[in-house]
């Protein structure tokens, strides 16, 4: 044996020749591989420095590996929801419908009209097609898209109040997921924050006095999608703001968040505020996502008075803050479905809120026989995504016992090629059929009868 330990480390060629690197570079591309191997020798000899002694070949493999199985797991990829939380943020939100689906790829395959006037054959304008679902969908006058909620707030203000104030409720300065909080997007947009009333009480009058005292460039009615207010509370309607503005002459916005265009306490939900509704309650403009409740891909929408909407149009932050093809092909036939009035069947999400809890325990019970383990309980489905917090809908999960049910629950996460995320309560796996797509449920108890079976 050498006495130098540096050299006991193989070189990098000929390390990369044994197996399984020669597969792992054809489906990871070399320089990726070549890049991680170069950092796993460079610490093997860092740690050689400092007195350790050389690893193993099976040990640098088994690091490399680790590497590549950890950048694997990090990958944009399809999972199975089995979690029971309708809009999982972390899962990406709404899964879109087949028709969705299937303009995104069409979109995807080649060029578009995305610009092109196909009629005159000359250059069109980028969104004419949705602005015209949008009316048809809310009865707004116009409508435009850009690329998520926080966008569209953000738009509305730098174009109708740059360096001017805003007025909002302090029951409305809220915080929802990852930390992005109303008062940030605000203060970014250059207007000037108006709060008026308390945290848990604002009146009319508070508005009143503040038009008064100050010019205000708008008022801001922000929907708390995340949390509600229990007790002692008190807030005007939209209805009233909407025509205390029109008496000051100020535009009302409204950014109701998780973009209902159904009434959801039709599914036994508490009600939501719908963009329709805001509209008919005189909001000039209303914002709104488009990947919660509407059940498409990421986008903000603004919908409203068509001068207050060309005016954003015109606004060269716009151009920053616009969508590419394939989102307005998915949120195209995504706005189709409500228009033919069949988006309780198609799109995803509103498929899963209206199923019968009876259905689903029968799709429960199919998992337990495949697999033949664990047993069928009651189960409580979230809605998520910061909309209708605190509601959950009636179902049935199929409940998995396991000596680690976090080992089991990690092995479900990371089998290739379809993770499946499931729930760890009580010392056990819980797995909601409402959140898995029905052309996933094969996958299911394929996946636990793998994962119960394979070491730890």
């Amino acid at each position: 044996m050498s006495a130098n330990p540096y050299r006991q480390l193989p070189s990098l060629d000929a390390w990369l020749q044994r197996a399984p690197w020669p597969d792992w570079a054809a489906e990871l591309g070399r320089p990726l591989l070549v890049a991680w191997a170069r950092q796993v020798l460079e610490q093997a000899r860092a740690a050689i420095a400092q007195g350790a002694p050389p690893p193993s070949t099976d040990a640098l493999d088994a690091r490399l590996l680790q590497r590549v199985e950890t950048h694997l797991l990090l990958r944009t990829q399809g999972v199975v929801n089995a979690t029971g939380v309708v809009i999982h943020t972390n899962l990406g939100r709404a899964p879109l419908s087949r028709a969705a689906r299937q303009a995104l790829a069409q979109a995807a395959l080649g060029y578009t009209n995305l610009e092109y006037d196909l009629a005159a054959g000359r250059r069109g304008h980028r969104g004419t097609a949705l602005a015209d679902l949008l009316r048809g969908t809310t009865a707004a006058e116009d409508g435009l898209v850009v690329n998520n909620n926080a966008a569209a707030v953000m738009l509305i203000l730098r174009a109708l109040a740059p360096r001017g104030r805003v007025l909002i409720a302090r029951t409305q300065l809220i915080e929802i997921g990852g930390g992005f909080r109303i008062p940030a997007i605000l203060q970014q947009s250059g207007a000037k924050l108006v709060e008026v009333g308390t945290t848990n009480k604002v009146r009319l009058a508070d508005y009143e006095e503040a038009l008064r005292q100050q010019p205000i460039r708008l008022i801001l009615w922000v929907h708390r999608s995340n949390f509600r207010i229990v007790g002692f509370h008190e807030e005007p309607t939209l209805a009233e703001l909407a025509a205390l503005a029109r008496r000051h002459g100020v535009p009302l916005v409204a950014d109701v968040g998780s973009g209902a265009l159904l009434d959801t306490t039709r599914y036994g939900l508490p009600w939501e505020p719908t963009v329709q509704h805001a509209l008919q309650a005189g909001a000039d403009l209303v914002a709104f996502s488009g990947d919660k409740l509407l059940g498409g891909p990421q986008a903000g929408l603004i919908v409203g008075q068509s001068a207050w909407v060309a005016r954003l149009r015109r606004h060269p932050l716009m151009r920053a803050l616009r969508v590419d093809k394939l989102t307005l092909a998915a949120l195209e036939a995504t706005l189709t479905h409500y228009l033919r009035g069949e988006a309780e069947r198609e799109v995803p999400v509103w498929a899963m809120l209206a199923a019968p809890a009876e259905a689903l325990k029968r799709r429960a019970r199919a998992w337990q026989r495949e697999a033949g383990v664990g047993e069928v309980l009651p189960y409580a489905s979230a809605i998520g995504g910061g909309s209708l917090p605190a509601a959950t809908l009636p179902s049935f999960a199929w409940v998995v016992r396991a000596p680690k049910p976090h080992a089991l629950a990690r092995a479900l996460r990371t089998r290739r090629p379809w993770p499946v995320v499931a729930r760890v309560a009580q010392g056990r796996v819980w797995l909601d059929p409402r959140t898995v797509l029905p052309e996933q449920d094969a996958l299911v108890p394929e996946a636990v009868r793998a994962a119960l079976h394979t070491p730890a």
